[in-house]
């Protein structure tokens, strides 16, 4: 199945079709797609993905070979395979005058095998294939490694390159179109986030914990282990790593709290949140009107299955692997699963308005929009529009019969601690829940309500 990816195949075939040469970058987190962005692209313009492996580098080039003699119609290549990597180059510059797309997939493993390998991508990309008119795509699924071998400053493809694209998962607003039910699509997300083959569910509209045993707690589960594996490739040194995402997934947000809860120096923990960050990983988040470079930033984890992972299923890998999955579900997941969902529903709407906003059917236009805190006092949504001196103050509730006026009381007086635009400002106060106690004044225009099905409504009314 492929869903979505529309950006992405867009930027492809533009370049595709804007026939000069190209040297793209297409990168991401394993399994985040990349491979069946590839073969979706390739379907409807033509060309060969050569997947590369952990092998020598005569089978390397032995079984690249192999499939270009197929692709190209070549018998003298199926029976003289490439001695090295300047006769595969000067081969790409033979064949390089029809447009064709050649993708090389997990391009770090043989670069891995072959360190002079980007090296001799620019020479024959300076020589002669930049006059060609190849489209020419390198993959890898280490953002690390792909970062440091083929974009940084020193690396010898730096400038080479024709463009860059850092495949993320899903968003939440492209996952609903494929559950078709706002309830339950909130629920998958928040707890497989959208890295495909994690939310890509086959029944998706099976019980609950029937998902989460068979596909996380379960010693022969596909993602009982992937977590590991993914740190494992991405982190040479894991063990540190593994106590910080755990203190961000206990609720630690803070330098100071991660450093007292894993025991170590805030220095180190600085330098490694920064390269968790940099893959990704995390993401360091600052209060909407404050600024990127406020003190004030907090750490999460930048992918659901990982918040929940780390909660749930790292703690207790012992009695997972001793078989005790329900024990596990009933014990510590359901009774803490909608207090976990809370804040993942506070993210989903925030997807959500940016999906009504640039459809131009929510209330205010806005320019910016987040979570709002200060001291002890929060919001869980700002959303504010210069032009119109309008600001948007919003709750979310992932409960039933949330009390409208309770909470908009209690947004009023949150919102005059929040220093923006003119005395005379116009402020929106909006509440979001499961469903919705009909206690407040409707005709309000200055008061907002939305349960699910109201979503769902304005949600199709954009398709």
């Amino acid at each position: 199945m492929f869903i979505d990816r529309k950006t992405e195949l867009s930027a492809l075939n533009r370049r595709f079709h804007s026939n000069k040469p190209e040297l793209l970058i297409l990168y991401g987190r394993r399994r985040v797609g990349k491979s069946k962005l590839i073969d979706q692209f390739i379907s409807q313009v033509g060309g060969i993905r050569l997947l590369a492996r952990e092998e020598s580098r005569h089978l390397q080039l032995k079984r690249i070979s192999s499939e270009l003699a197929v692709f190209f119609k070549d018998d003298y290549l199926l029976h003289a395979p490439f001695p090295d990597w300047d006769a595969f180059f000067v081969y790409l510059m033979q064949h390089g005058d029809i447009r064709t797309v050649i993708a090389i997939d997990e391009f770090p493993y043989l670069v891995q095998e072959e360190p002079s390998l980007p090296s001799l991508l620019q020479y024959y990309w300076d020589t002669g294939l930049s006059k060609k008119n190849l489209y020419l795509i390198l993959s890898g699924s280490s953002i690390g490694l792909v970062e440091s071998q083929l974009m940084q400053y020193k690396n010898p493809l730096y400038g080479r390159r024709t463009g860059q694209i850092l495949l993320r998962p899903f968003r939440f607003i492209d996952y609903y179109s494929y559950v078709n039910n706002l309830h339950k699509a909130i629920v998958l997300y928040g707890i497989f986030g959208g890295t495909p083959p994690y939310c890509l569910i086959e029944e998706p509209f099976i019980d609950l914990e029937e998902i989460v045993c068979q596909k996380l707690l379960m010693e022969d589960a596909f993602l009982f282990r992937d977590v590991e594996f993914v740190l494992r490739m991405e982190l040479k040194e894991p063990r540190y790593y593994y106590s910080l995402l755990l203190s961000i997934a206990s609720g630690n947000t803070t330098i100071g709290l991660i450093a007292n809860d894993c025991g170590l120096e805030k220095g180190l923990v600085s330098k490694y949140l920064a390269t968790l960050a940099d893959l990704q990983l995390i993401r360091r988040e600052t209060p909407v009107l404050s600024g990127p470079n406020s003190r004030k930033g907090i750490y999460l984890l930048n992918d659901n299955l990982f918040s929940f992972w780390f909660r749930f299923v790292y703690p207790y890998r012992k009695e997972i692997e001793m078989g005790e999955s329900r024990f596990v579900y009933h014990e510590y997941i359901n009774p803490q699963l909608s207090q976990y969902l809370g804040p993942k529903f506070e993210e989903i709407i925030i997807d959500i308005f940016y999906h009504f906003n640039s459809n131009d059917i929510f209330p205010v236009h806005f320019k910016e929009i987040g979570r709002w805190w200060y001291k002890e006092q929060e919001i869980d949504i700002v959303a504010y529009e210069p032009k119109s001196d309008t600001i948007l103050f919003c709750e979310c509730k992932w409960q039933d019969q949330v009390s409208v006026s309770k909470i908009v009381l209690d947004l009023k007086k949150k919102a005059q601690l929040v220093k923006w635009g003119t005395p005379e400002r116009k402020e929106i106060y909006c509440v979001v829940g499961r469903s919705i106690n009909q206690d407040y004044e409707s005709r309000d225009e200055m008061i907002i309500a939305y349960d699910l099905a109201d979503l769902e409504k304005m949600i199709q009314s954009c398709i």
